[in-house]
């Protein structure tokens, strides 16, 4: 363990740590953008300087492993000074195409911005440098001109997803994130799982089918459906209707970490072809008599406990008439693994059947 001060209160850390870890668990917050909890340190923003008594100049906290004895300081007039220098730098080069994008607007960056007191409109670049979008990857929408270069996608791509479609190429103020050797993100091999939308600090990369969408009227914290791995993200609901999956930081399975399925395949929940009652047959009748020819039947719609307990009879009148092992179950990928363990329990001891398999050996 390492003991060290920031601004003037101690605390211990294991060896290592780098000193912008270290003022968060004391509840100080330092500025920075490139910097992100579950990727590598990069210090490639420099917005993150704190001053080390003894030190010269100024340093990236992210990037600054702790020493012991070491006193920071994280507040001072030249290192807010510094750091609106380095604000406004990025900002001379951010360009808004005046889009309505996903997150409205309230990016990191933004809020940065408007912490040092800087105008997002005078103060941005006038024209911008590349093309809007022209990539043709159903569900990332890439918007250079608001790219500052911070690698968070780079490092997420690599790091979370472990897919390395994008990289940096050209040099000096040519230099830009992009797809492969200059390629499209499909030809690049991208997975769509969004972890370079998720991790951007500035909307140079967002969700395209949420473009416009605007604000949330609330979140809702839930399960994917997909699988059975259960990872947890937040739904985006304006006016009673999903518009966006978002990264739960706190989520206990996946972090930040979503598939393509879990962060884009929510169109379902919407689609005028989505069941939202159980359905049971119907026997057709043809003078009191059941008809035989053709569909003989039609689905209608019941409540929940009337569909449990036709289940419920007719399994136990199978199960009386032809034996247990005339019943077959047949489980999920889409339930968790409790809900799993639950059909092999009706299984094996209450139908009494080794008859049970799941949907993913098929």
């Amino acid at each position: 363990m390492t003991k060290l001060s920031i601004n003037g209160q101690p605390i211990e850390v294991p060896e290592g740590t780098m000193v912008l870890r270290a003022a968060e668990k004391l509840g100080i917050t330092i500025p920075t953008l490139c910097d992100h909890p579950d990727l590598s340190p990069f210090g490639g923003c420099r917005l993150c300087l704190v001053q080390v008594k003894g030190a010269r100049g100024m340093s990236a906290s992210c990037a600054l492993p702790v020493t012991e004895g070491m006193e920071v300081s994280t507040e001072s007039e030249a290192l807010f000074q510094a750091r609106r220098e380095i604000m406004e730098f990025l900002l001379n080069f951010y360009h808004d195409s005046g889009y309505v994008d996903g997150q409205n607007g309230e990016t990191q960056f933004m809020n940065w911005v408007k912490h040092f007191g800087l105008n997002p409109v005078a103060n941005q670049a006038r024209e911008p440098r590349y093309t809007l979008d022209s990539d043709p990857n159903p569900v990332v929408w890439i918007d250079l001109n608001k790219c500052i270069l911070c690698n968070r996608c780079v490092r997420a791509c690599e790091e979370v997803q472990g897919r390395f479609v994008w990289g940096l190429t050209n040099r000096g103020f040519d230099s830009q994130i992009s797809p492969g050797a200059n390629t499209d993100m499909l030809s690049a091999r991208c997975e769509s799982c969004g972890a370079c939308v998720a991790y951007c600090p500035t909307g140079a990369l967002d969700n395209k089918p949420s473009v416009g969408a605007g604000k949330p009227d609330k979140l809702v914290t839930t399960t994917c459906s997909y699988c059975g791995v259960g990872c947890q993200f937040d739904l985006n609901v304006k006016d009673g209707k999903v518009i966006r999956v978002t990264s739960n930081p706190n989520a206990a399975v996946n972090g930040m970490h979503l598939c393509v399925k879990g962060r884009y395949g929510y169109d379902y929940i919407h689609h005028p072809d989505r069941l939202l009652k159980p359905r049971v047959r119907r026997y057709l009748l043809e003078n009191g008599v059941r008809k035989v020819d053709g569909p003989g039947w039609e689905w209608v719609e019941t409540d929940w406990d009337t569909a449990l307990e036709i289940s419920a009879n007719t399994l136990s009148a199978v199960r009386g008439q032809y034996g247990p092992d005339s019943i077959g179950v047949l489980t999920s990928a889409k339930c968790t693994n409790e809900e799993n363990y639950l059909m092999n329990k009706l299984a094996r001891q209450v139908i009494g059947t080794h008859n049970i398999d799941h949907c993913a050996r098929l």
